[in-house]
């Protein structure tokens, strides 16, 4: 009796402790999203010591916000960038651009986001089209090929832009590869090991070498970027995968968008490329040349913010470009992610506007691949079906397109999703377009989806399972933490 009163008194007391170090480690950090802090409260209480070894490595922020320093812009060119956009910014007092102004200073105020109206856009929602593309122009590339990818894995098409690298950097082009260790499912050495002994650098975004795994588990280089010679970039939603060529049968076709971009825009993104080499890698250092930031002569029209964002900054950029999105609209919404798992301040703004008479439609893939993140879209959907919105399911395959288009008029594409892991956790670029021509584009690709797609409705919803509900109410808990 006497040992088993004293095993109670020290549950009672581990449990104290529990209870104040969760609150403790929690709520330290002041600039945390107050639903996050909840949800972690819930982890760390309802699991004492699985709770805080969790929290170590996916719940801590990135603290080092040295590692993308504003001032170790000034050797890569932005300050030479920066002086241009003052020169554009007079021309947003044009009529083509004057509803534009507020996006172009949010993004110039944030991050220095350089505004340009130069750019033609190529938009890919294939992926063998995108790969033929891209493998195009990084044959006839004589310079150099920067290559920053979330996820590059070991199979067939991945090799198969090794090989292509390999090549390059056998002519003599300067090849650079950037791949985030976690979405890759590994380092995959001996995969490149071949374009490291042709020249070429490979790194794994914020990893040493030695490394077996990072601290920064949660933190991941989501970005799809590349650039070739200054002149040609690519950003979007593609990976470099099997299953993004619609080669996985858990799959099938593989919905996704992409942009190939040519004009200055391009310089922006090789900049983002250049900060993100320089914070991985310990040696050899990119600085500013011509050869890198070429004068564009490019005739196109498409005007374009390029947009970034990560854990390092307490900005939000990309989120806080969305949210101006939405909070403007007074025509149409329209979106499409994969996870669409918002915070409580879109989740408002998209009611509001559904409610007011702005056609707000949202679609999610109708399979999922990550099952407990999908309950958690699914919930937050019937919300947004309560709320009036039109929500759709793909059913052609995965939709894995990261879009928003607001009034047939600003276009946003990219790497981030509509939930809050893009917005607070994973290092994240997007392209912000002020273009009636790509909005049509983009809209005429919805069209196009909406027939391969099945509306959601009440009904659907209420026919639901008890048990599938509860899943769905039990993931939005932890959905600020997913």
């Amino acid at each position: 009796m006497v040992i088993e009163h004293w095993l109670n008194i020290a549950v009672v007391i581990l449990l104290v402790l529990n209870t104040l170090g969760a609150i403790v480690t929690v709520f330290r950090d002041k600039t945390r999203d107050i639903t996050t802090v909840w949800a972690w409260m819930l982890v760390l209480l309802l699991f004492p010591v699985f709770g805080f070894a969790f929290y170590f490595f996916f719940g801590r922020k990135l603290s080092d916000k040295r590692i993308f320093d504003i001032r170790t812009q000034r050797v890569m060119g932005i300050d030479r960038i920066a002086k241009k956009q003052k020169q554009e910014m007079k021309r947003l007092e044009d009529n083509e651009y004057r509803e534009e102004q507020t996006f172009v200073r949010l993004f110039l105020n944030n991050e220095q986001a350089i505004f340009t109206n130069e750019n033609d856009v190529e938009i890919f929602t294939d992926g063998h089209e995108k790969f033929a593309r891209l493998f195009a122009d990084i044959e006839n590339a004589t310079h150099h090929i920067n290559i920053e990818y979330y996820t590059i894995y070991d199979d067939q098409i991945g090799n198969e832009l090794v090989d292509l690298l390999t090549k390059k950097a056998q002519e003599g082009v300067r090849v650079r590869v950037i791949f985030d260790a976690w979405g890759s499912g590994g380092r995959h050495n001996k995969m490149y090991q071949r374009l490291r002994d042709a020249g070429g650098q490979v790194e794994a975004f914020l990893m040493a070498r030695w490394q077996m795994f990072s601290l920064r588990v949660n933190n991941h280089d989501h970005r799809k970027l590349v650039i070739i010679d200054g002149n040609i970039g690519y950003i979007g939603g593609f990976n470099v995968g099997d299953q993004y060529l619609g080669r996985k049968p858990k799959f099938g076709h593989w919905r996704d968008t992409h942009l190939r971009v040519e004009g200055d825009a391009v310089l922006a993104m090789q900049s983002r490329f250049f900060m993100d080499w320089n914070a991985t890698t310990v040696t050899e250092k990119l600085q500013f040349s011509e050869d890198y930031f070429p004068d564009t002569t490019v005739a196109g029209g498409v005007a374009m913010q390029i947009v970034s964002s990560g854990p390092e900054s307490d900005a939000k950029q990309i989120y806080q470009g969305y949210l101006h999105m939405l909070a403007i609209a007074q025509e149409s919404i329209t979106i499409q992610s994969p996870y669409f798992i918002p915070n409580q301040a879109i989740m408002d703004v998209l009611s509001v506007a559904a409610r007011s008479g702005v056609k707000v439609r949202i679609m999610i893939p109708g399979m999922p691949d990550h099952a407990f993140v999908y309950r958690a879209t699914q919930y937050y959907a019937h919300q947004m079906v309560k709320a009036g919105a039109e929500v759709y399911t793909y059913d052609n395959g995965f939709l894995h397109a990261k879009t928003l288009v607001i009034d047939d008029k600003v276009v946003s594409v990219g790497s981030a999703n509509m939930d809050i892991r893009s917005f607070a956790l994973n290092f994240e670029v997007n392209a912000f377009m002020y273009s009636r021509d790509v909005a049509r584009q983009m809209n005429d690709i919805f069209a196009e989806d909406l027939k391969h797609a099945t509306k959601l409705t009440r009904q659907y919803f209420s026919e639901q399972s008890l048990w599938l509900r509860f899943k769905q109410m039990f993931s939005r808990l932890l959905a600020p933490i997913l």
